[in-house]
C-alpha cells in the first residue's frame, strides 16, 4: 500500500456502473467515519466513487486485477476496492474477493454477498478490505505479507466463505471463495438481485398490455364463468404453474436467454448451470410479481363489470366473493398465457434488459457476438 503524507488513507471505489455504483455511493457518507474508529491508528480516509466498466470483455480475476492495477497507478489513491456485480470464478470456485496488499487492492464480488442486505453486507465487505490493505504487513511463516485473515461477512461460522487458492504469478496474495451448497445458493440469490427482477413488469410492457387486454375479454365471457366455477382449487393452482412456466419458457426461447457453452470442462458447465438458474429464477420472481398484479386487476375488474344475476343464470352459482377471487384468479392464468403471446412483440434487446443487469446483459452480448463470429 502507497501510504499519504498526511496521515489521509485515499480509498477509491472502482464500481461497475448501474447497481454497483448506486451501492458505492450510498456507502460514502458513513464509510470513513466507521474506517477511521476501527482502525485505532487516528489516521482519517478520504472515499472517493469512480463509475467505470472495469469488467468490459473480461471476467477473469486476474485480468481484473491487473486493470485495476493499471487505473490506480495513474492516481493518487492509497486503497483501490473494485466493485463488480458479475459472478466470478478462481479455479473452479466462485469468488468472493482477492486482495493484493502489495498493491493496496480489493476486488470483491458482490452476488457472492447473497440476495439479502445487500447493502451493509457490501459495506462491511468493504470495511474488512480497506482495513487489511491498510493494516501492518505479515511477513516470514504467517504467509505472504498481509496475509491476515478478514472478518466480518467473509469468514464466520454461517458464511460458507473460505480461503482459496492463488497463483503463484497472480497479483492477488490472499483469496476468499464460497464453496458448498450454501454457497451455491447465496451466489444464486446474488445474481438474482443484481438482475432485480422486479424491473420485469415495466420491462415488458407489450406483454403486460397483450395480458390486461385478454383478462379483460376473459372477465365477461359466460365460458370463462363456467369453467372458473367448475374447477377445484388443485386444478387452479395446476394452471397457475402451467401458466408461469409457459410465460417463463417462452420468453427463455423467444429471446434465446439459455445460456450455452462450447467448453466441455465440468467447471464450464457449471458456470453455464449457475447462470441459466439465475435466469430462470430471475423470470420466475418477474412473473409471479405479474401474475399477482393481474390477480388484483382483474378482481377490481369484475367486482365493477359483472352481473349478478347475469352471472347467476348463466352459472346456476350466486355470485359471491368466492366467485370473485375464483374468477380473477382463473382469468389471472388465462391472461398470462395472453402475455407469453403478446411477448414475442419485444425485441430480444428489451427482454435482456428487463431481465439482466447492464454488466450481464453485456457479458451476453459478447458471448453471441463470438459465437456469430
Amino acid at each position: 500500500m502507497r501510504v499519504s503524507s498526511q496521515d489521509v488513507t485515499v480509498v477509491a471505489l472502482l464500481a461497475d456502473p448501474d447497481a454497483p455504483t448506486e451501492i458505492a455511493r450510498r456507502m460514502t457518507q458513513m464509510l470513513p467515519g466507521r474506517l477511521a474508529d476501527r482502525s485505532g491508528q487516528g489516521r482519517r480516509f478520504d472515499v472517493e466513487v469512480v463509475s467505470e466498466p472495469f469488467t468490459a470483455e473480461a471476467e477473469d480475476p486476474s485480468t481484473l486485477m491487473r486493470r485495476i492495477m493499471d487505473r490506480g497507478s495513474s492516481e493518487r489513491w492509497d486503497i483501490v476496492v473494485a466493485l463488480t456485480d458479475l459472478p466470478l470464478h478462481s479455479h473452479g470456485r466462485k469468488l468472493a474477493v482477492d486482495l493484493s496488499h502489495e498493491h493496496g487492492l480489493a476486488l470483491l464480488s458482490l452476488p457472492s454477498l447473497g440476495g439479502f442486505r445487500l447493502q451493509t453486507r457490501a459495506r462491511q465487505a468493504v470495511e474488512e478490505a480497506v482495513l487489511s490493505l491498510a493494516g501492518p504487513r505479515a511477513t516470514g511463516p504467517e504467509g505472504p505479507p498481509g496475509s491476515q485473515p478478514l472478518r466480518g461477512p467473509f469468514v464466520s461460522r454461517l458464511a460458507p466463505i473460505h480461503p482459496g487458492q492463488v497463483g503463484e504469478e497472480e497479483i492477488a496474495d490472499l483469496r476468499y471463495v464460497v464453496t458448498g451448497p450454501r454457497g451455491y445458493l447465496r451466489v444464486l440469490l446474488g445474481m438474482v438481485r443484481a438482475n432485480r427482477p422486479w424491473r420485469l413488469v415495466p420491462g415488458l410492457s407489450k406483454a403486460l398490455a397483450a395480458a390486461l387486454a385478454t383478462g379483460a375479454v376473459a372477465t365477461v365471457n359466460s365460458t370463462i364463468w363456467s369453467l372458473a366455477t367448475s374447477l377445484s382449487t388443485p386444478r387452479l393452482v395446476i394452471a397457475t404453474v402451467g401458466s408461469v412456466a409457459l410465460m417463463i419458457g417462452w420468453l427463455i426461447v423467444d429471446a434465446n436467454l439459455w445460456h450455452r457453452t462450447d467448453e466441455v470442462s465440468p467447471e464450464a458447465r457449471k458456470r453455464a448451470a449457475l447462470y441459466n438458474a439465475s435466469t430462470v429464477v430471475t423470470l420466475g420472481i418477474g412473473v409471479l410479481v405479474c401474475y399477482a398484479g393481474l390477480v388484483a386487476i382483474n378482481l377490481v375488474w369484475a367486482l365493477f363489470i359483472l352481473n349478478d344475476r347475469l352471472f347467476a343464470s348463466t352459472t346456476r352459482t350466486p355470485l359471491h366473493g368466492t366467485q370473485y377471487w375464483t374468477l380473477a384468479w382463473f382469468v389471472a392464468s388465462v391472461a398470462t398465457v395472453g402475455g407469453a403471446l403478446g411477448s414475442g412483440l419485444e425485441s430480444d434487446e428489451a427482454i435482456r434488459a428487463a431481465a439482466y443487469s447492464k454488466r450481464e446483459q453485456e457479458r451476453r452480448s459478447l458471448l453471441q457476438d463470438d459465437r456469430g463470429d
